[in-house]
């Protein structure tokens, strides 16, 4: 018999696998560096309201010091995000970090406050083997989605076998693809391809630099001599925890344009490369991301979703020059912004 708790993960699932905007969620603090509660469930209704289809929460966005117990902050943003999207059908996923132990720990608060899915990023110390074992024991508690990062951010290479013994695992249902590497990406794609997941584990882009072209473009595997087709259905970004009532129509687009709209390709082909440039100034690509997160909060700020850039490491704040990248990007391509859609909706969210 199915209960209404099954019925909703069902749901989540199929909703997952068909494609979504899945935004990587800030954290709001003020300027003592503290959570402002307000602020972050503004930021949860601002990605409800734009359409967003999810949000992921206690991932590299959301600041991953957030895990560490002396900081304290998991458990009340889990729960702080749950909570404002009650009622919603936004599919809830959870970030999960560190060793197998305190990853399945993390799972199962993030199941017990109603979470569908934990994002798994990859733990340094442990190897491919203990990895794959890792996921397979968070997945007992609720099903992953596998996390390529960038080592840039805290992440590390990984083999194209490690990626088809992943996909293997049953309770695997997708895999986040953010190397900013497109040989890495096509790692993740052949490994998926050559376990046969291809048709039921939803690949979402991740890859902050080249977005519209993943979703847009077709990709073909060969596995054993034939043709298999592969396609990302959605992307969970930390770039979409900006503008992200674009993000939705962007997506749209790249729907019509692989069901064959030339005019759409043609289009998104153009605006991959303006969404790539206003990335390389948010996450301060130039100086190796080191102010991604500052530069998603002053975006956020501009628009007054967020009061200040403010981190939880006072170091961590916008390189040398990246104001300046910001403010060239900010006037290039106001055809990304969704700066009107915000104004009009502020006082609500902040209500």
């Amino acid at each position: 018999m199915l209960t209404a708790s099954s019925t909703r993960q069902t749901s989540a699932l199929a909703r997952f696998r068909r494609g979504c905007v899945i935004p990587a969620h800030p954290l709001a603090l003020d300027a003592d560096r503290q959570l402002d509660e307000r602020r972050q469930r503004a930021l949860t209704r601002y990605y409800l309201a734009s359409g967003a289809g999810g949000i992921a929460v206690g991932v590299h966005t959301t600041q991953f010091a957030i895990h560490d117990p002396k900081v304290g902050l998991l458990a009340p943003v889990l729960e702080l995000a749950a909570e404002t999207a009650a009622g919603s059908d936004a599919i809830l996923v959870a970030g999960a970090c560190g060793d197998t132990a305190q990853a399945v720990a993390e799972a199962e608060l993030a199941a017990s406050l109603g979470y569908h899915m934990v994002l798994l990023p990859p733990y340094a110390p442990l190897d491919e083997d203990a990895l794959v074992q890792r996921a397979r024991a968070v997945g007992e508690v609720l099903p992953v989605i596998g996390f390529y990062l960038q080592p840039a951010v805290g992440g590390r290479e990984l083999s194209r076998g490690f990626w088809a013994r992943l996909a293997a695992l049953e309770s695997v249902v997708g895999i986040k693809v953010a190397p900013f590497d497109r040989y890495r990406t096509l790692d993740v794609l052949h490994g998926v391809c050559a376990v046969g997941r291809n048709g039921d584990l939803a690949l979402y882009t991740g890859n902050d630099d080249h977005i519209l072209a993943d979703l847009v473009a077709p990709h073909r595997v060969m596995v054993d001599g034939r043709a298999v087709e592969v396609e990302f259905v959605g992307g969970l970004l930390g770039q979409w925890a900006v503008w992200a009532n674009t993000a939705v129509t962007l997506l749209d687009d790249a729907r019509r344009a692989r069901a064959g709209d030339d005019a759409a390709l043609r289009r998104l082909l153009t605006l991959d490369g303006h969404l790539t440039d206003a990335n390389a100034a948010i996450f301060d690509a130039a100086n190796g991301y080191h102010g991604c997160i500052p530069g998603i909060h002053e975006v956020l700020r501009r628009q007054g979703l967020l009061a200040g850039r403010w981190c939880l490491d006072p170091a961590e704040e916008l390189s040398p020059g990246q104001m300046a990248e910001l403010d060239r990007v900010h006037r290039a391509y106001p055809h990304l912004r969704d700066d009107d859609f915000v104004a009009e909706h502020l006082d609500t969210w902040l209500s």
